[in-house]
């Protein structure tokens, strides 16, 4: 069940009051749009909470290829690999805005999460909540085609549908960038663009405004919404 805005933010508070909680190993620092947090291949040696702004996270291939392999925002977690002994990052984590986020070296995470139960709870809460979204992320990569899972990913980035009823919010991300996300080439992207910004589904000039109606197109899968491509 998804919860109220008013417990969302209460959510928040608690999040921001239990960081504080923990005093040694924890250090809070700003970074601008588009600086490394980390480096795929760094020490994993802490974890990371997002105070505000969105982080990016991308992975390259041993040929150099990098993918955009997922987007996070405020209240989320990230690097916590660590915890299961994981000594490099797998990931590299990039500030797609401008951010802050609060650092928890490993050893400082594992006091928290076995000396205080609401800490252990939160942590946990996120945990679940990441399962979930890959678990729905695999369902969606299966059995959707490309032009519902750019729809799905459009409302997920424009804050459709999640806990609080955070903002709407202007989509940045390049063509580039969402085919990379949901396994298809650019061009199907581009295509796929123009065919929801000829319906009214969205605005795209520079940035993406993304519409109810797209979330009502998908819902209720409507089919314009189902994939029409030429030949």
């Amino acid at each position: 069940m998804q919860k109220s805005q008013s417990s969302s933010r209460q959510d928040q508070k608690d999040a921001h009051k239990l960081l504080a909680q923990v005093s040694a190993g924890r250090t809070t620092s700003d970074y601008l749009k588009n600086q490394h947090i980390f480096v795929q291949g760094g020490a994993a040696d802490s974890a990371f909470f997002i105070q505000t702004g969105r982080v990016k996270v991308t992975v390259t291939s041993k040929h150099g290829k990098e993918a955009v392999v997922g987007i996070l925002g405020e209240g989320q977690f990230f690097g916590e690999q660590c915890l299961r002994g994981q000594p490099l990052r797998t990931t590299s984590m990039t500030a797609l805005t401008d951010c802050r986020i609060t650092s928890i070296t490993k050893a400082a995470m594992v006091t928290a999460i076995h000396d205080q139960p609401r800490f252990c709870e939160l942590f946990m809460d996120h945990l679940l909540s990441r399962n979930s979204r890959i678990e729905e992320d695999v369902i969606d990569q299966l059995f959707n085609s490309s032009e519902k899972r750019l729809a799905r990913l459009l409302l997920l980035l424009a804050n459709y549908g999640k806990e609080g009823n955070p903002p709407i919010v202007a989509v940045t991300l390049s063509q580039e960038t969402l085919a990379e996300m949901i396994g298809t080439t650019r061009s199907r992207v581009s295509f796929f663009m123009n065919k929801f910004r000829r319906l009214g589904l969205i605005d795209y000039n520079g940035k993406i405004d993304v519409h109810q109606s797209l979330l009502n197109s998908v819902l209720h899968d409507k089919p314009e919404i189902r994939e029409d491509e030429p030949a």
